[in-house]
């Protein structure tokens, strides 16, 4: 995954930029951004739409390839060189949620699942794991269903699983509690702050929603392709009102 990179922080994103061309005309989605999350720590970007979230995420886990900057788990920088060390980097060091789920409609929600271990074949030998979070995620007993007989909720628990799967250094989470009922956006946030406190896992994770940001350690605000603000909440929920009034002081 690239050269080692002493560095305290489990994530280190520096002076990351993306621009993206629609006909002639270059669009920058991120100018110069930097970000870090320290291991076990919870990190929240709160944006407005169109302000680069997902694109800093596809950047951080080697889907997509910045113009210039750099990231580092771990202590290695990520490699956009090299399709194999991106491809090494999210199979055994980030896990991805996504916001539409993306599982497979061929396969059983314990299928899904399984497959980051089904995939690297040295991760054969802990399918143990996969039972033991869906138990966690409070889907064991759907687990020979398939994704149309599950509900939205559902899914997205079960892409949750799957992201976590290979005890990943970091999971990145795009609106995970998107769209989901308030009872499964709770399960979904004590899943995370569980996992950080327990697995010592970073979390990156994206939202428009001030009370499930409310969980985190710290908010970073992104307004015009930089982190513009921090709110640091340590590890005691926040205080929504304060998320509320942030974001309207820095009108996003």
């Amino acid at each position: 995954m690239g050269s080692e990179i002493s560095n305290e922080n489990l994530l280190s994103v520096q002076q990351l930029s993306k621009s993206y061309r629609l006909g002639e005309v270059k669009l920058p989605v991120l100018r110069g951004l930097d970000l870090d999350a320290a291991a076990g720590e919870m990190v929240v970007v709160m944006g407005p739409s169109g302000s680069g979230k997902t694109t800093l995420l596809n950047c951080i886990s080697g889907i997509d390839t910045p113009d210039q900057g750099r990231v580092v788990v771990g202590g290695s920088r990520v490699d956009y060189h090299s399709e194999h060390e991106r491809t090494l980097l999210r199979r055994h060091r980030v896990g991805i949620v996504f916001q539409f789920f993306n599982l497979i409609p061929t396969l059983t929600v314990r299928e899904n699942v399984a497959l980051p271990l089904l995939i690297d074949r040295s991760g054969k030998n802990r399918l143990d794991r996969v039972e033991e979070l869906l138990d966690q995620v409070k889907l064991g007993g759907r687990s020979d269903h398939y994704p149309y007989q599950l509900s939205g909720g559902e899914m997205q628990l079960a892409s949750l699983a799957r992201g976590l799967v290979h005890e990943p250094d970091l999971l990145l989470a795009d609106e995970p509690t998107g769209n989901v009922n308030p009872n499964v956006g709770r399960r979904i946030m004590a899943v995370l702050r569980t996992l950080t406190a327990e697995k010592r896992t970073s979390v990156l994770m994206v939202t428009h929603s001030p009370e499930h940001a409310a969980w985190a350690d710290r908010i970073c605000f992104l307004k015009d392709g930089t982190i513009v603000d921090h709110l640091n909440q340590g590890r005691q929920e926040g205080d929504v009102s304060a998320i509320h009034k942030r974001l309207l002081d820095l009108e996003i």
